[in-house]
């Protein structure tokens, strides 16, 4: 067997299978350790683990799969979450505390990204890569994707930011970051949730938080998300 042979058989190994475990497991330890690495990391796991070698196949044959689409949709949201990580790099120079795709406590859920400014304020912010060919806006008490309303869409976010309060013993703002589609009348609040276009997320945030004051020691706060909201490839709890 040539060596042009070897590498095109290790190559259609790894794009089908994704690698042996020791090698995936080697490479989230090596992510893990570079700031802002994890951000999307759940949602990437969850598109490879939907990607299963059945699935690559139908794949590369051009057969679409409802697996295959839930898989790209998970890769979509992985991505935009790296976006805003990388986005928010500003705010954790300028003394802000960051932490990407943590668990929680309970169940199944994660937390996108959790913010503690300087001053304590705790924010959960949610990721959202929806399509940019329809704009965002709240209407009658609703929010709406073009004509679609997707009100119903924020119920998890709020479930969190209800999660984290409760575990950090602390208020929560909960604040949606729209990647892709444009925000229109912002800013925009629906039910205590802040709607904010992710191209100013640094900018909104700042005025967001203006003024405010959390009511526990920062240090504090860091001990608590490191103990009790570890990142979510450890597994929710």
């Amino acid at each position: 067997m040539t060596a042009v042979t070897l590498v095109l058989a290790a190559a259609l190994y790894l794009y089908f299978t994704g690698g042996p475990r020791w090698l995936r497991s080697l490479t989230a330890r090596i992510r893990s350790r570079i700031p802002g690495s994890r951000a999307g990391a759940s949602a990437a796991a969850r598109a490879h683990q939907l990607r299963t070698p059945r699935v690559r196949i139908a794949e590369a044959l051009g057969i679409r799969t409802q697996a295959g689409a839930l898989a790209a949709r998970s890769k979509i949201g992985a991505e935009g979450e790296r976006r805003t990580a990388a986005r928010l790099a500003p705010l954790a120079l300028a003394g802000w505390r960051i932490w990407h795709d943590r668990a929680l406590p309970y169940g199944r859920a994660n937390v996108d990204h959790l913010a503690i400014t300087p001053r304590g304020v705790v924010l959960v912010l949610d990721t959202k890569a929806w399509s940019a060919r329809r704009p965002v806006s709240v209407s009658g008490g609703r929010l709406w994707h073009g004509s679609r309303d997707v009100t119903g869409r924020l119920d998890g976010l709020r479930h969190e930011a209800s999660a984290v309060a409760q575990v950090l013993g602390v208020p929560v703002i909960p604040v949606v970051v729209m990647d892709g589609p444009d925000v229109q009348g912002e800013p925009l609040e629906l039910d205590g949730i802040h709607i904010i276009p992710a191209r100013a997320v640094c900018t909104r945030l700042r005025v967001l938080v203006l003024g405010r004051r959390g009511h526990v020691p920062i240090s504090q706060l860091d001990a608590r998300v490191d103990q009790l909201l570890p990142p979510y490839l450890n597994g929710p709890r």
